[in-house]
């Protein structure tokens, strides 16, 4: 296997991003415009609890499980691999279980009092299938990361976006005319389809592909697993540390929100209607072009490590400069495109244009979204994890913080959680950038930040411009795209003009190698 350079990689993950945030679009437009921005509050509220659950089934256990079958793999110990399985299989088995009691039992509890709307126990209740199916899909791919197999774990998100697209709308629509409530379930429906199709795709590549059979012999390979389980959470618990940091902070933040609105004298359906225009319409917008600085994130641990691990810190000087300098030049035309072009996007994507209040207020710190990503991973390189968990604990704090002291004001109302979220994203990513620089002095180069503002400016200055020139009521479709169009071809054009991005690093770009060759 042809090892590929740290630019090449990241291109490659880059590109994947890019149609993953693509599909994930579609399937939130489609919900957006069947259920509005009501149901899609109803649906957001029982999102968290979602991404709590799942953090609570896997436990990390994926990542153990692929380290610890490696290594038994390397050293032809079968029975060590099936005795890990199957331990696997029981922990997430156990707590699946548990989960699923938990939830049946609380999500009344959650919908009433804690979310101030009953109907969101209808989208909590259809999560309630997904617990023991992404218990048995962490095993499973587990097992394939361990083994190095990597194919059937990219072709089941695959078919789990492909299904969860083609059953969102058929789920919604059939169960709107039972009410609003009832869509949002729909809508969750789709989700614990998309993850069923994948769970029964491993499952099936497991079946041909299998060296040993899991059912045979089950509870003899527990014998010495206690030794077994001790290994896994030596690896899992500390791997699930700043994941459930995330997870807990986002199931928490719907409640905070609700109750602070409450407070504050917001009616409870103009509550969730609000919400579900700023965390369904608004964030994952300013989480779209993340995707670059993800794919440079995933590419940057393996880099650092190495370099790390060799002690030689030219080159993770030199990664962390690459990268950041992409952080900030991405960062720059998504500022300008988010804040400039607010209500036509939201208009044409989500018939929202009332939510642009919301996105212009966040777009600005949107930035430092897009340098926290890759800052973590350094620290995580760096093995410094648990610095990174610190930091994302405190910004965590700070969230559910200051929703619940602005949101309650009642001439903020959701302002104040926007307002929250811009203060989170600043903190977390100062405390990351501070990290860095202890550990290994890293500092950022005020030529690239100059110019960058600099060619921001007047590239935002040629965006308005088209905005006011090109967009009308008649015309918006059109006239965004022009608009649009122009706005990242005078972005790009700054760039090289003031030497920001020299053209011998696009001609490293892998389909456009032959043209400048």
């Amino acid at each position: 296997m042809t090892k590929q350079t740290f630019f090449a990689g990241a291109f490659i993950l880059i590109i994947a991003g890019l149609i993953t945030r693509i599909l994930g679009f579609i399937n939130r437009i489609v919900m957006a415009r069947i259920l509005g921005s009501e149901g899609v509050g109803l649906y957001m509220m029982a999102v968290p609890s979602l991404l709590l659950i799942i953090t609570l089934t896997q436990l990390g256990l994926p990542v153990a499980i692929s380290k610890l079958i490696a290594e038994a793999d390397a050293n032809e110990e079968h029975e060590r691999k099936k005795r890990i399985l199957v331990v696997s299989l029981v922990v997430t088995g156990s707590l699946s279980a548990v989960l699923t009691i938990g939830m049946l039992a609380f999500a009344p509890l959650l919908a009433s009092f804690l979310l101030t709307d009953i109907r969101a126990l209808y989208p909590l209740l259809a999560i309630i299938p997904i617990v023991p199916i992404v218990a048995l899909s962490a095993v499973l791919r587990g097992y394939f990361q361990g083994m190095q197999n990597m194919r059937p774990i990219a072709y089941s998100q695959v078919i789990e976006q492909v299904v969860r697209i083609a059953l969102v709308a058929f789920c919604t629509s059939i169960f709107l005319p039972f009410g609003i409530q009832f869509a949002a379930a729909g809508a969750m429906i789709s989700v614990v389809a998309g993850e069923l199709a994948s769970l029964l795709y491993v499952i099936y590549v497991f079946k041909n592909n299998k060296t040993m059979s899991i059912r045979k012999n089950f509870f003899a390979a527990l014998e010495g697993g206690k030794n077994t389980l001790k290994n896994l959470m030596e690896i899992a618990l500390p791997t699930t540390g700043s994941r459930l940091v995330g997870s807990v902070s986002q199931f928490l933040e719907p409640i905070i929100v609700a109750q602070s609105l409450a407070i504050a004298g917001v009616a409870t359906a103009t509550a969730t209607s609000q919400y579900g225009e700023l965390v369904g319409f608004v964030v994952p917008l300013l989480f779209l072009p993340s995707f670059i600085t993800q794919s440079l994130s995933v590419s940057l641990v393996p880099a650092i490590s190495e370099a790390h691990s060799q002690g030689d810190y030219a080159t993770i000087q030199k990664r962390l400069q690459q990268t950041t300098k992409t952080a900030l030049l991405s960062g720059g035309i998504s500022v300008i495109i988010l804040y400039v072009f607010a209500v036509p996007i939201l208009d044409l994507m989500y018939d929202a244009p009332q939510a642009a209040v919301y996105l212009k207020l966040i777009a600005p710190f949107c930035i430092f979204l897009y340098f926290q990503m890759p800052l973590q991973s350094v620290l995580q390189a760096l093995n410094l994890a648990k610095a990174a968990m610190y930091n994302s604990l405190i910004g965590a704090g700070i969230k559910m913080f200051a929703i619940a002291f602005l949101a309650s004001r009642p001439e903020l109302g959701i302002m104040g959680a926007a307002l929250a979220i811009c203060a989170s994203l600043m903190v977390v990513t100062l405390l990351h950038f501070i990290s860095v620089s202890r550990a290994i002095g890293f500092t950022l180069k005020v030529k690239d930040w100059t110019g960058t503002l600099l060619v921001s400016i007047l590239t935002a200055g040629v965006a308005v411009h088209a905005f006011r020139t090109f967009i009308t009521s008649e015309q918006m479709l059109l006239g965004t795209i022009i608009s649009l169009t122009l706005t990242v071809v005078c972005y790009l054009i700054g760039l090289v003009l003031f030497q920001l991005l020299p053209i011998k690093n696009i001609s490293r770009i892998p389909i456009l190698q032959s043209f400048f060759r």
